[in-house]
């Protein structure tokens, strides 16, 4: 354990303390597959917030970066690149959305989603200058900017971080007639996630969805979907509002938008709303470059070829039934849809913690989501019979004392 001491004590000495990570110090990853600098081999059940929906190093996108690398990576949005027209054209013709918007992290991809709603509600919905409402849920979670943070009910994302943006409306998560009761001609927006995932694998009442476009739509607000982590094929279908047939005004996508390779993210929605913007009122120096661009088209052709949405259904269903199945004592709920999968523990399990630090002991690697949730969530590529590995490990773990 000496070398691995050594690497964490390397991090704890310099950096900054604003993660609790497991203590596995990973080196390398195929597929599902990673493996700490001992040689010791874990089954990734996180996928990096499903950044990795494509898996570890996925050969054709690592051949596409290394050449684009060795070609061009970055010219700022100052001049033009023969990359991303293409990745405009691959994304828009895929999701049947007309206009998109890059940037490279969530965060910032749901504070333009925020501006261009904003903007929108001044422009077109003519609300009185700097008077737009968005309602979000309680629950949230968009990113950690001043922002964002502003409108979680999470109070340990709040704490000390204040003064916050004006401007929010919180209602519960799943909640419709709540929803309507807080539209006001004032409101712009509805901003929420299609699943909870940081929040436990919150899935909300089936209608909510429909309930949410219906009500929009009858009062002029946008709708909002942040899919950044349930996006891109993770719940069985391209997005997690297909499974209510419902297309959100504006839908925001990130993290397997580059199959972990890189940093890259779009706002997505018509004209009207994405046309807000002018010549310098927004905008990124990375923010479509020609590296990211090339490598989200790559990304986006194998998610396409190699059916992740019916990969993640199959085998979503799969999995939760078998977690279902298990005689724990300290499960209450399996909830999720596609391969997004949240066991819920009961108050005496102790947390999902030691859970998760069991696991890693026994090769399978997952994070809590919140104090009392198990979140499984491997890569799409994985294989019944790589799931059926991980049970072994995850039946020992349950069955703790």
């Amino acid at each position: 354990m000496e070398r691995v001491a050594d690497y964490i004590a390397l991090e704890d000495r310099y950096g900054a303390r604003n993660y609790h990570p497991l203590d596995v110090v990973l080196t390398r990853g195929e597929g599902v597959w990673v493996y700490d600098v001992e040689g010791n081999r874990y089954l990734d059940c996180l996928s990096a917030y499903s950044a990795v929906n494509h898996g570890h190093c996925h050969p054709r996108l690592a051949a596409v970066m290394e050449a684009q690398a060795r070609r061009l990576t970055l010219t700022s949005r100052a001049f033009r690149n023969d990359k991303l027209g293409v990745f405009y054209a691959t994304l828009c013709r895929l999701t049947g959305y007309p206009m998109a918007l890059p940037m490279n992290t969530g965060a910032e991809a749901v504070e333009t989603a925020i501006k261009a709603a904003r903007k929108w509600g001044a422009l077109v919905k003519k609300i009185e200058r700097d008077q737009a409402e968005i309602i979000v849920c309680a629950g949230n979670f968009h990113g950690r900017t001043t922002t964002i943070v502003g409108f979680s009910s999470e109070p340990r994302y709040r704490e000390g971080f204040g003064p916050f943006a004006p401007g929010f409306v919180t209602v519960p998560f799943g909640d419709a007639a709540a929803l309507e009761a807080a539209v006001t001609p004032r409101t712009a927006a509805f901003l929420f996630e299609p699943i909870q995932g940081e929040a436990g694998v919150i899935v909300p009442p089936e209608g909510y969805l429909r309930a949410a476009r219906a009500l929009c739509s009858a009062r002029n607000v946008l709708l909002m979907a942040d899919e950044i982590q349930t996006g891109l094929g993770r719940t069985g279908r391209l997005f997690a509002c297909d499974h209510e047939n419902v297309k959100p005004d504006v839908c925001i996508v990130g993290k397997a938008l580059a199959g972990g390779f890189y940093p890259v993210s779009a706002v997505l929605a018509s004209e009207e709303v994405l046309g807000v913007f002018r010549p310098g009122e927004h905008g990124s120096t990375f923010g479509g470059n020609p590296l990211g661009a090339a490598v989200a088209v790559e990304a986006l052709r194998v998610m396409v070829e190699e059916d992740f949405p019916g990969r993640a259904a199959e085998l979503g269903a799969y999995f939760r039934t078998r977690l279902a199945a298990m005689a724990s004592p300290h499960v209450k709920a399996v909830r999720g849809k596609g391969l997004l999968i949240g066991v819920e523990l009961r108050p005496e399990a102790g947390g999902a913690r030691r859970f998760c630090e069991a696991l890693e002991r026994r090769g399978v690697l997952c994070k809590e989501a919140r104090a009392d949730v198990i979140r499984f969530a491997p890569p799409l590529v994985v294989t019944r019979a790589e799931i059926d590995w991980a049970l072994g490990p995850i039946a020992e773990a349950l069955a703790m004392a």
